[in-house]
């Protein structure tokens, strides 16, 4: 096959898949660069998008990844579940600072409809570079300290109707991130 020929092939099956994308669900509006009090930062071209506010004397920085895993979700009563049954996870990083310079890092899943602490820790302050002790895993600390914590994380915003909006943001980011990708590889294989 001839170069021109291989390009002009590609070409078209990439503006074929840019095509299905665009129609292949129905449009939807994007959601809003604001939640709550978060504002959002949805870094086009990134695998990553910030949210930001301000809660009292804190600074609170969410870093929050596209889809990066799944499972199967569950049954149905009765159900049959289906190979495409599956429950997204998004990875949340979530930095509370005070005035020292120290922040509270904790690590979160967030599910359709559930935000998961999976770990907490402090930094000593925001350039540290050495690994500081994570603690143990949240599931091993105290029920009522678990309780805690994720009141702490509630009045912060942090919560389930977080989880739905981030869901709901990487969907659409996931699609237009994806598209944005077809159309810089047939650009660059339209290219002359």
């Amino acid at each position: 096959m001839r170069k021109e020929a291989f390009e002009g092939h590609i070409s078209r099956l990439l503006r074929s898949e840019i095509q299905y994308e665009l129609q292949s669900s129905p449009s939807s509006n994007p959601p809003t660069n604001k939640f709550g009090s978060f504002l959002v930062d949805g870094r086009p071209g990134d695998r990553w998008i910030t949210l930001k506010r301000q809660f009292a004397d804190e600074n609170i920085k969410v870093e929050v990844t596209m889809f990066d895993g799944a499972v199967p979700a569950p049954k149905a009563s009765g159900g049959v579940a289906n190979a495409d049954d599956v429950q997204l996870h998004i990875t949340l990083i979530v930095n509370i600072s005070k005035g020292d310079g120290s922040v509270l890092e904790i690590m979160c899943s967030a599910w359709p409809d559930a935000i998961v602490i999976k770990r907490l820790f402090i930094r000593a302050n925001k350039k540290m570079t050495a690994e500081p002790y994570a603690g143990p895993d949240f599931e091993e600390l105290d029920d009522a300290l678990q309780e805690s914590l994720y009141d702490f994380l509630e009045a912060r915003g942090i919560n389930d109707d977080l989880a739905k909006y981030l869901h709901q943001y990487m969907k659409h980011k996931d699609k237009t991130e994806l598209i944005g990708w077809m159309e810089k590889v047939k650009s660059f294989i339209e290219r002359k």
